[in-house]
């Protein structure tokens, strides 16, 4: 299993709640039907906490963490030959100027690797 990985920071002016609404409500909505093969699609909007040590709240350089699950590279690639095949992706750029202060965002492959780690005998929270 793959993981596609996003890192997407709201365009400049855009609240915090002004980006969840229209991400969520609209641009997440004009990727979704072609998410045919994926196993997931979650966005995870991030909140920057203060650091314990230094006092400081840094400013990050995204909003979201956008995570899109594939079971192969090939499924992922049958989704962006869908989306050029479509016709949709001047739609979805279009739109993306409007969300984000850039087209110019980290994209990665997480390939994961679990371990077993062994029980202390304290309960899961």
């Amino acid at each position: 299993m793959l993981k596609q990985v996003l890192l997407l920071k709201r365009r400049p002016g855009m609240s915090r709640e002004e980006f969840i609404d229209y991400y969520e409500n609209h641009h997440s909505k004009l990727v979704e039907p072609f998410m045919t093969q994926a196993r997931r699609y979650v966005r995870r909007y991030v909140t920057p906490q203060k650091n314990p040590i230094t006092g400081a709240v840094v400013e990050l350089d995204f909003d979201v963490i956008t995570e899109i699950w594939w079971d192969s590279r090939e499924d992922l690639k049958a989704a962006g030959k869908q989306i050029a095949a479509s016709g949709i992706s001047q739609a979805i750029y279009e739109d993306e100027e409007k969300l984000f202060a850039t087209h110019d965002n980290p994209i990665f492959l997480v390939e994961e690797r679990d371990s077993a780690l062994p029980r202390s005998g304290v309960s899961d929270p």
